[in-house]
């Protein structure tokens, strides 16, 4: 990664790219970095001004190439994560490739309409350049403080970051004190023209896997988490604040569950002890569990998905908007004219 990374800061591998905004939104480290919430932040602030599409390399999904998702895709053909983008907001386009050089025309010939390009997990992916690069680094476990694999959870080394536009820390307490905002500003010491943010996850309202309705759990209830994400403690944590009594079944990162899983969750959930039992996922984990719809009902085993979303702390939501927009605007000269 060293080696490659000098290749292209010297100039001797050639980075494209394109006449429109595109936002790279990456991490320096393995995974666990709340990057998914960020990447949904953008695309709810862009998708009503503009025509937004997201392109990923579609992590462990059971094709390859260059496919853009319709109404037919589901978590095996395009990942868990453009899934989730997919349902969710049906009026972007998600794609996914493995060679973003190379996705990144096949969409803009499919979209010729497209005006924002967000990619998902590239910020080591240097064949392309984009205009925008955000950097998150999680509040408990920050680059300055790690190490490269096999010794920390870096993917490269931590000079990385240099290449950021935009530095954001994940995952912060939500009281965390303008103290120590001031010592971790000091800490990662952005260059001149790079913009620090610190952002913290917000839960929101548990709902039905299968309805999408809303589900009312008592605070008295025991829950299972059963989950397969990288870093399940911070929702671990939030459930525990939460519940009188919780337990974890956890599952490797990105996993996709078979039926012996399905009855495995369904045994934990019947040998809790209580009345009031509820098994909660995430809401990547429900685009993968929704591959076994068949065999959730022939267990009559209800789920309930916890959604997240980030906020910004200090009051700069605002002042990052502005940050994104300026720039999206500055590329699309053409933009309200």
């Amino acid at each position: 990664m060293w080696v490659r990374n000098r290749f292209y800061d010297k100039g001797l591998l050639t980075a494209v790219e394109f006449d429109l905004p595109v936002i790279a939104c990456g991490n320096l480290s393995v995974g666990g970095t709340g990057k998914t919430p960020h990447v949904e932040y953008l695309i709810r602030l862009l998708k009503d001004q503009f025509s937004v599409a997201t392109l990923s390399r579609g992590y462990n999904r059971r094709t390859s190439g260059y496919i853009l998702a319709d109404e037919h895709s589901t978590a095996s053909d395009i990942g868990d994560e453009p899934m989730q983008f997919h349902a969710k907001y049906p009026d972007i386009k998600v794609c996914v490739g493995e060679e973003r050089m190379l996705a990144i025309p096949q969409l803009l010939g499919d979209e010729p309409g497209t005006q924002v390009i967000l990619l998902d997990d590239a910020f080591q992916h240097r064949s392309v350049k984009p205009g925008m690069n955000i950097m998150i680094t999680e509040y408990s476990r920050l680059f300055t403080r790690d190490h490269v694999v096999p010794f920390g959870r870096l993917r490269e080394d931590r000079s990385g970051y240099k290449r950021a536009n935009c530095i954001i820390v994940s995952k912060c307490p939500p009281d965390m004190s303008l103290a120590e905002k001031a010592a971790l500003e000091k800490e990662i010491n952005p260059l001149p023209g790079q913009r620090l943010f610190f952002t913290t996850l917000q839960y929101g309202a548990l709902f039905d896997m299968t309805t999408r309705q809303p589900v009312n759990v008592p605070a008295s209830a025991t829950v299972l988490l059963a989950c397969g994400i990288a870093r399940p403690e911070p929702l671990l944590e939030k459930l525990q604040q939460q519940f009188r009594q919780v337990y974890l079944l956890a599952f490797p990162d990105h996993y996709y569950y078979s039926e012996k899983d399905i009855a495995k969750i369904k045994k934990e959930r019947e040998d809790m002890a209580g009345t009031d039992k509820m098994v909660i996922t995430t809401e990547k984990d429900a685009v993968r569990l929704h591959l076994l719809q068949k065999d959730l009902a022939e267990q009559n085993l209800q789920i309930a998905v916890m959604p997240v979303e980030i906020s910004f702390l200090f009051g700069e939501a605002e002042s990052f908007n502005n940050f994104i927009f300026d720039y999206v605007v500055r590329q699309l000269p053409a933009f309200g004219q």
